[in-house]
């Protein structure tokens, strides 16, 4: 082997202390399973090496790379290793440093975005950059974006920067130029100005010398598919290249790595497509299903021992997930005792579920078990208010894993601000906080003005803008934004002893653009602040008024504060990828909540798929025990809904699972129940059409008359009935006059003249 580096092959000594091997066993294979160890040795060639949950991929991974360097099969710098974190790469390239020394420092090991900015500092120039290329963050792109769509007198509140830097960013993860749009996607912004846009943005970019996260990866691509002298030289460099978590790879990453393997052929991909759970922000689960068409001679090994979880867990997750089509098959098994069964329990409502979560967690604990050794996991954000206020209730300390707690949101903080200041005038920091959210061209001038003005009269800046909306101070538009806040905010304030909390929290929310703000943002994160907003207004719900609930807000906030022992952890499904404690919590198993119905309108099979693969991750981060839930009931948004079990809780096998029978309503087991009276007669094509949830919600209501559906009557209040009538005109207060163009209960949507559509409460319009 000839190369132009110093690689001293006696120095990979491994730092830690072994019995002395024979020649034949070197100390790094020690300990390796049969799996495992073939992975390490077949070094030439693609390989596949599907590794299941907990079965010691990543001691493979770096047990590989050590092997190929102590073997001299390739320099420290012939070899590519790609991860998806920081961290990942941190704890990869010190594995092996412990395995074979400091020759590792030299290895290309990295995510996919920090080698490629290696590779385009080097080669910026084939691209129409400089090497010194600046890296935008998300702000700058949007600000970036924003001047190119006013550039182009587009509405942004039609079309905003956000929506534009979505599709962009999705374009680019497909590794798509502008000029190689779809027609049908290039059109998908302001009626067909996306495409445009998208080569304005791209051009602008390269006028500042800059590059977004998108355009590494992109431009990369870009760069070797058109200079075959560059992609050669790097075909023979990397003599190996090395995927971790092969599953979440879009497709600009895909083709990266292809370009690069098919040189010496030598790209061994690691990864498990039943954890491909990144659908939603561009990962192609395709990738991994069709590596040995990709790759034709590839050989596939699969990593099945599991190191991590008892037998019930795994035999649980297995049923499960083998209910996908797509996917390439193995069986986890473990040398581990079978453990507890995992436990099913159906509760009758959140509350209840929250209740019984926490009865559970202090059980375990007065037990001996550790909290950091607990976890909580929820399909969708908003579950979390329930479970945190009930934890915060009984002193149970705990933090939030991959974001902030419920009340500590950005959106709720915001929308708390809204009430606060209706609530208390005087409240200059809530005010501070959202007179300009969202924008309402209220610059820092104007703002400014504002301040001095309360402070020379001694007043609050809400009545410091009243004033000085009334005078010349301020620019014409500033001042009719400024007069617009002030007369909206004194309006809500004069419902206040009349309305009912939760309907005047929408009405706040609703009218003060705060939740149009987000319907418009077209980030995969929108959705879910939506859904937390909507939470909240639900919560509010509970109290008699919307002082009596800010004032529970800051006692739950008080109480929760400098707690610093030992916490438990809750967090989303998507958080826990990669972690695992010995007890772990799955709320919220019902049809709609989970699988997520979002998922399933917007993806159909595809995205059922992956809500099956996002429970086979929940339930194999339980090393110990797990606890599904489902409820009966559960408050939507404001509304209450009987909820139909998930699907996923049928596809459990009954072998691995013990059905919770300590409360009346689920009391007998699933198989039990199939075989009551109540099926005999059961029609197929109900069976057919509703499937076994239905099954067990018709039960209940055979074996019990007095119930709705097999629920209480309590939960199912007749909806209230709006006395307006569709065609209807009538006139608001803010949006002034418009026609009733459809009833939801006692929520109408009114064409108004001037506002457009908007969905107002009944009693907030009057006959015009």
């Amino acid at each position: 082997m000839t190369t132009s580096d110093p690689f001293d092959i006696d120095a990979l000594e491994p730092s830690f202390s072994a019995p002395t091997p024979t020649p034949a066993e070197p100390p790094y294979l020690q300990g390796l399973n049969p799996p495992q160890r073939e992975a390490v040795l077949e070094t030439d060639g693609p390989l596949l090496v599907l590794a299941g949950a907990g079965t010691g991929k990543t001691r493979a991974l770096t047990t590989r790379l050590a092997h190929i360097l102590t073997t001299r099969k390739a320099a420290p710098w012939e070899v590519l290793a790609v991860t998806f974190t920081n961290k990942a790469a941190r704890e990869m390239k010190e594995r092996v440093t412990k395995l074979v020394g400091p020759a590792a420092e030299r290895m290309w090991i990295g995510t996919f975005h920090a080698l490629c900015v290696r590779l385009l500092r080097k080669h910026a120039e084939l691209v129409g950059l400089r090497s010194n290329f600046t890296i935008l963050d998300t702000d700058d792109q949007i600000r970036l974006l924003k001047q190119l769509i006013q550039a182009e007198a587009i509405d942004d509140k039609r079309w905003p920067a956000r929506l534009l830097a979505a599709l962009i960013d999705r374009w680019k993860n497909r590794a798509l130029l502008p000029d190689k749009l779809p027609s049908g996607e290039a059109s998908a912004y302001a009626n067909g100005m996306g495409g445009k846009l998208y080569a304005a943005y791209q051009s602008r970019l390269e006028t500042l010398n800059a590059v977004d996260f998108g355009d590494l990866l992109l431009h990369v691509v870009t760069l070797l598919q058109n200079n075959p002298d560059v992609l050669k030289s790097y075909q023979e460099q990397f003599r190996y290249v090395l995927v971790d978590e092969y599953q979440d790879t879009n497709v600009a990453q895909y083709l990266w790595l292809r370009l690069l393997a098919q040189g010496h052929k030598n790209i061994c991909c690691v990864g498990d497509d039943d954890q491909s759970i990144y659908g939603w922000r561009g990962a192609e689960v395709g990738n991994i299903l069709r590596f040995e068409t990709d790759f034709p001679g590839a050989k596939v090994i699969r990593l099945e021992q599991n190191y991590r979880s008892s037998g019930h867990i795994l035999g649980a997750a297995g049923g499960l997930i083998a209910a996908n089509e797509t996917r390439l098959g193995k069986t986890l098994w473990t040398e581990a005792s079978a453990g507890e069964p995992v436990r099913v329990r159906g509760v009758w409502d959140a509350p209840e579920e929250a209740r019984s979560i926490t009865d559970e967690i202090e059980h375990l604990k007065s037990q001996g078990h550790k909290a950091s050794e607990i976890a909580i996991l929820v399909r969708a954000g908003f579950q979390m208010r329930e479970i945190e206020e009930r934890l915060i209730t009984v002193g149970l300390p705990y933090r939030v894993v991959g974001g902030p707690r419920f009340y500590e949101r950005a959106e709720i903080r915001d929308a708390l601000a809204y009430l606060r200041l209706v609530v208390q005038a005087n409240d200059d920091l809530a005010f501070e906080r959202i007179v300009n959210l969202p924008k309402r061209g209220l610059g820092a001038a104007s703002l400014q003005k504002v301040h001095h003005l309360a402070r020379a009269h001694g007043v609050s800046l809400l009545r410091a803008a009243e004033q000085i909306a009334e005078l010349d101070d301020l620019r014409p538009q500033a001042r009719r934004s400024l007069g617009s806040f002030v007369s909206d905010v004194l309006r809500w304030q004069s419902l206040l002893p009349t309305a009912d909390p939760q309907d005047l929290a929408g009405q706040i929310l609703d009218e003060s653009g705060y939740t149009g703000m987000w319907q418009a943002d077209k980030s995969p994160e929108a959705p879910g602040r939506l859904d937390n907003l909507k939470e909240l207004v639900s919560a509010i719900g509970e109290f008699e008024s919307l002082p009596a609930f800010l004032e529970h807000i800051a006692l739950v906030m008080d109480n929760d504060a400098g707690d610093e022992s030992e916490k438990l952890s809750v967090m989303t499904l998507h958080a826990a990828k990669g972690l695992e404690f010995d007890t772990v919590f799955l709320p919220g198993w019902e049809e709609g909540v989970f699988p997520s119905q979002r998922s399933l309108d917007e993806n159909g099979a595809a995205g059922l798929e992956e809500e099956r693969r996002l429970a086979y991750v929940g339930i194999t981060r339980a090393r110990k025990r797990a606890a599904i839930y489902f409820a009966a009931n559960r408050q939507l948004y404001g509304q209450w809904q009987s909820s139909l079990p998930s699907r996923f809780i049928d596809e459990l096998p009954g072998d691995h699972i013990e059905v919770d029978s300590r409360d009346g309503l689920f009391g007998a087991s699933r198989q039990a129940s199939y075989q009551t009276a109540a099926f005999d007669d059961w029609d197929q094509s109900h069976h057919d059409r509703y499937g076994p949830g239905w099954q067990r919600r018709e039960a209940r209501s055979r074996q019990n008359p007095q119930t709705i559906d097999g629920y209480s009557r309590r939960v199912q209040a007749p909806k209230p009935v709006s006395t307006f009538a569709v065609g209807e005109r009538v006139f608001h207060d803010k949006f002034g006059y418009g026609e009733i163009v459809d009833i939801d209960g006692n929520k109408l949507m009114v064409a108004f003249d001037k506002a457009g559509e908007k969905r107002v409460m009944d009693n907030f319009v009057r006959a015009a």
